[in-house]
């Protein structure tokens, strides 16, 4: 019983810090990944650091492709299940749209690789 009320006070004192490791490296993941379905890139607007690449996946039952605005990148088009990366290495904001869909458009706002909290 004494090994049962231990190992349940460890596993209450691990639990923060184990969220502490495990969310921020889903969020990494999470702002990295842009879905593209029902003629939509979700999210539509995504902010991350410089460094950081983008994986557009097509969930879509049509062919989609994705081009910057300012001839940045550019990929093939891609059938369902597809998709398309991209690592953005200098900031700036970055505006796309479907080429083969010009309606469908996004944006990714590339931030400084120096963290915002730098100096505290």
């Amino acid at each position: 019983m004494r090994s049962m009320v231990v190992a349940a006070m460890l596993g209450a004192a691990a639990a923060p810090l184990m969220a502490a490791v495990a969310l921020p490296v889903f969020a990494q993941t999470a702002a990295g990944s842009i879905g593209i379905d029902n003629f939509t890139f979700t999210p539509q607007r995504v902010t991350v650091r410089a460094g950081t690449t983008i994986k557009w996946t097509n969930k879509d039952d049509i062919p989609h492709a994705i081009a910057s605005v300012g001839k940045v990148f550019r990929s093939k088009t891609l059938d369902t299940d597809d998709s398309y990366e991209f690592t953005f290495t200098t900031p700036g904001t970055y505006d796309y749209f479907c080429s083969l869909h010009p309606h469908m458009t996004g944006t990714v706002v590339v931030t400084s690789d120096v963290g915002d909290n730098a100096g505290q």
